[in-house]
């Protein structure tokens, strides 16, 4: 079976993310991660981005414990029930509503861990999205007016697990020598050698792409009205969301009407643009009803989340004052359990570690 197109797996992560954002239900968090957990557990491959998902779990955990941090030091304490006390520090009026220390509510608390769950599960997000697109048919996918900006796009989401394999690399070269200390004091010894492979890596990496072209322009002059009605459209697309979010201050012609402007608008200038840019592309991905329906999947689960918003907004909110069970609401679970379809796609064979 052929590989998924990656840009089908950005689209599969971009929607659950938008889903996690409308959410602070805490049921609906757990199952959105597991959800992502098994998808990337049933495709990932043994390679260098393959890898890096475990990365991004250690800092979405990372950012619960620091914004729970946060609350404990100036976060805004509310509640009813009391868990402890902390030292109070008297601020000057000018940071009126700021307060440093005092007491903790649990109430209080649980918010800025389910902030904290919701943070983490789009990280979750980026990370399957990067442990399962190749960054290397992700730059051949982008259009051709986006090609030097796909190559900085590129290199820069392959930062994650390049980083990754220097440490590992470094680890079993201390191994080697007999020097088997782990935890916080050996971190001098190894930040030092896995920088200096980093920096190697990404020599090599840039000294790679610009012996094939990679980064330079070798087309004709683009004219000037490809960046005028592409950076317009970008401005139209801009003011036609701000619309949309803002129904009671902008009217149709000032939300939907400039949106779809913008868009069009912007779509006819990467087209005019990419006439200008000439690459090749030696086998390119083509999109097929499989990456269609990991992309719809996603897209289920966004309109499950939006319509239960819609309907329902309390099912997707912890309830705190007074503190309560999460409910969940069967559109939206369904749709969640939709969003781990593509774990029962049968994966394509496994790439070997470079």
């Amino acid at each position: 079976m052929r590989t998924v197109h990656p840009m089908a797996w950005w689209g599969w992560a971009i929607g659950l993310a938008i889903s996690a954002s409308l959410t602070t239900n805490p049921a609906l968090l757990g199952l959105l991660a597991a959800v992502i957990s098994i998808v990337v557990a049933a495709h990932h491959t043994n390679t260098v981005w393959g890898r890096s998902f475990k990365l991004y779990v250690w800092l979405g955990a990372l950012v619960i414990v620091m914004r729970v941090i946060f609350h404990l030091l100036i976060g805004l304490k509310y509640g009813d029930i009391t868990l402890f006390w902390l030292p109070t520090v008297a601020l000057p009026t000018w940071a009126a509503g700021i307060q440093v220390g005092g007491t903790v509510y649990l109430e209080g608390l649980l918010n800025a861990v389910l902030l904290g769950l919701r943070l983490a599960v789009l990280i979750l997000a980026v990370g399957a999205a990067n442990a399962l697109a190749n960054p290397k048919r992700l730059l051949r996918a982008f259009p051709r007016a986006l090609h030097e900006i796909g190559t900085a796009v590129v290199v820069a989401i392959s930062v994650a697990p390049q980083l990754a394999e220097s440490v590992q690399r470094v680890m079993r070269a201390r191994q080697l020598r007999g020097d088997a200390a782990r935890g916080l004091k050996v971190l001098p010894k190894v930040a030092i050698p896995v920088l200096q492979d980093t920096l190697d890596r990404s020599l090599m990496l840039a000294s790679a792409m610009e012996s094939r072209g990679y980064g330079g322009h070798h087309g004709v002059a683009r004219p000037r009205w490809v960046a005028v009605l592409t950076l317009g459209g970008l401005l139209l697309t801009a003011w036609g969301l701000f619309g949309l979010l803002n129904p009671g201050q902008a009217t149709w012609w000032t939300g939907s009407g400039v949106l779809v402007a913008g868009v069009l608008a912007s779509v006819i200038g990467l087209v005019g643009g990419g006439k200008s840019v000439r690459v090749s592309t030696y086998r390119p991905d083509r999109w097929g009803p499989i990456d269609a329906l990991i992309v719809g999947c996603a897209v289920v689960t966004a309109v499950a989340m939006m319509w239960t918003r819609a309907g329902d907004p309390a099912s997707l909110t912890q309830p705190l004052q007074p503190l309560g069970w999460p409910a969940v609401g069967l559109p939206v679970l369904l749709g969640i359990l939709v969003a781990a379809l593509p774990a029962a796609i049968p994966p394509a064979p496994k790439a070997k570690a470079p």
